[in-house]
């Protein structure tokens, strides 16, 4: 929980420092403050006084930061040659990661080849500090959002069917809840790029579906992949109504673990951790509206059964649906359903679990009217 009032104050813009500095504050005592610039600050911090306030990560000029340390401030510095923001306050978007013109060249690569290096304590540390803070700041961006979340596979290769009913599905939940992915390739972005456009109608899915066939997967050539994402979601840049603030607006939590899958760029907010284990964790978590489990392959399964565990011990007000899609897949390919319905006999979570066989039937069941 983001605190704004009371003894404890978390500051993460300039713009709220100057806020609450001009109202009349002189003592920082109990502040918060987090990945701020202070370089041209310096005057202000000599009038007011710093002890017992933590400076998280900001940026100080000249012996700025000694002298708040002197009058009793607590200043917790980035950690040296780390190409992330340890103690960022916002999510990430697509421009961000996606920043240079080869992908080798980018954040999200550069971010990944760091993370392979051994894990000294400065590595851990830094790692531990980036997850904490892209958590709170998820926490923050969820808070009284009616999020529906969709699992299943990211082999599945654009202008596929399975792709396109992983499109069609985002496009329908879209309509009533903020749609969350793992945030990578496969059906992954095709739930993202279809709660993207849930504004607009069929037909423009279908004409984005038609362009990004062109390039079908992010093998040999992740640039080109991306390139042709980001052609289109600029094109359907319109494609939801200003009067929604939430319409349009998709997850995706992706990880650096799996180093071979790069982000999709049709979430509008990305919650990128390094430690896969929590990201698994929290994006279960987050779905309050129900989950919809595509046909997918061990990862998927492992969601399944997470997601599973959650509800078997949960209290009646706290289980939310389960939705898999697929009879054939779940019950002979992968036979996950017969355990997953043995798993829920007499348990309140039994009414809530479902197989179906089209994402139609799926989206129904999570539609909340």
């Amino acid at each position: 929980m983001r605190w704004s009032r009371g003894r404890t104050v978390e500051v993460e813009t300039l713009a709220d420092l100057d806020h609450r500095l001009a109202a009349g504050a002189r003592s920082l005592d109990g502040w918060h403050l987090q990945s701020l610039d202070l370089t041209e600050r310096g005057a202000v911090l000599r009038r007011v006084d710093p002890a017992g306030a933590l400076f998280l990560g900001c940026r100080f000029a000249g012996d700025d930061a000694e002298l708040v340390r002197e009058r009793g401030g607590i200043v917790f510095p980035q950690v040296p040659d780390v190409p992330v923001d340890t103690y960022r306050t916002t999510l990430y978007t697509a421009d961000e990661l996606f920043d240079a013109g080869r992908y080798d060249e980018c954040t999200d690569a550069r971010v990944y080849a760091w993370s392979q290096q051994p894990a000294t304590p400065d590595v851990a540390l830094a790692m531990a500090l980036h997850d904490h803070a892209v958590d709170e700041a998820l926490s923050a961006w969820a808070a009284g959002r009616r999020i529906a979340g969709v699992m299943g596979g990211h082999a599945l290769a654009r202008g596929s069917a399975g792709y396109a009913e992983a499109a069609r599905l985002g496009h329908l939940l879209g309509r009533t809840a903020v749609v969350a992915t793992g945030g990578g390739p496969g059906a992954m972005e095709a739930a993202n790029l279809g709660a993207r456009l849930a504004g607009a109608p069929a037909a423009a899915l279908g004409s984005a579906l038609d362009r990004l066939a062109a390039v079908p997967g992010f093998h040999p050539d992740v640039g080109a992949w991306a390139r042709v994402a980001f052609e289109v979601r600029d094109a359907h840049r319109d494609a939801h109504p200003a009067s929604d603030p939430d319409s349009g607006q998709t997850l995706g939590v992706p990880t650096w673990h799996y180093g071979h899958e790069p982000p999709n760029v049709f979430a509008t907010a990305i919650a990128k951790y390094f430690r896969n284990a929590t990201r698994e964790a929290v994006l279960l978590a987050l779905c309050n509206a129900g989950i919809v489990f595509l046909p997918g392959a061990a990862g998927t399964v492992q969601e399944v059964f997470q997601d599973a565990c959650e509800n078997y011990y949960a209290d009646p007000g706290s289980t939310a649906p389960m939705v898999l899609v697929g009879v054939e897949h779940w019950t002979r390919t992968l036979p996950a359903w017969p355990l997953l319905e043995a798993l829920a006999r007499d348990r309140v979570m039994e009414p809530r679990i479902h197989l179906v066989d089209t994402v139609e039937e799926a989206a129904a069941l999570l539609d909340p009217s």
